[in-house]
């Protein structure tokens, strides 16, 4: 699902975008012009969220991008798989349980019992952190 549109010349560190069909979040921006009546051309660095793949994008100024709505959830740990890849998880709210893939920075910081957040992006799901 597509929040809004931005331009190339919009994206800052820290915005997420839609690259390749994949949603990322923009480490930089390099803006150059390119001649007199030339038009300007972005560079973009970003990290994929759910697969972690870094991807550079050079676009003319003026490309626009999508904007991903993301969803932030919170779940409670019931179990964890034996190499730390996956988590069976409950939803706090709606009490659904699911299997869902943990984030490598969060692997082997949490354990059963414990609150974690995970987030859906464009209907894929991935635990991201635990909370405290």
């Amino acid at each position: 699902m597509v929040f809004k549109l931005i331009t190339a010349h919009e994206v800052k560190a820290g915005t997420t975008i839609m690259v390749e069909g994949h949603a990322c979040i923009a480490k930089s921006n390099d803006i150059s012009k390119t001649g007199k009546h030339g038009a300007s051309k972005c560079r973009i660095e970003c990290i994929g969220i759910l697969d972690d793949k870094k991807r550079i994008v050079a676009v003319p100024g003026s490309e626009r991008f999508d904007v991903p709505l993301i969803e932030k959830k919170k779940a409670q740990v019931l179990s964890i798989a034996p190499d730390n890849t996956m988590a069976n998880v409950m939803d706090l709210e709606s009490f659904e349980t699911m299997d869902l893939p943990v984030a490598e920075e969060a692997r082997n910081t949490f354990n059963p019992e414990d609150q974690v957040e995970y987030m859906i992006v464009d209907e894929k799901i991935k635990v991201i952190k635990r909370r405290l």
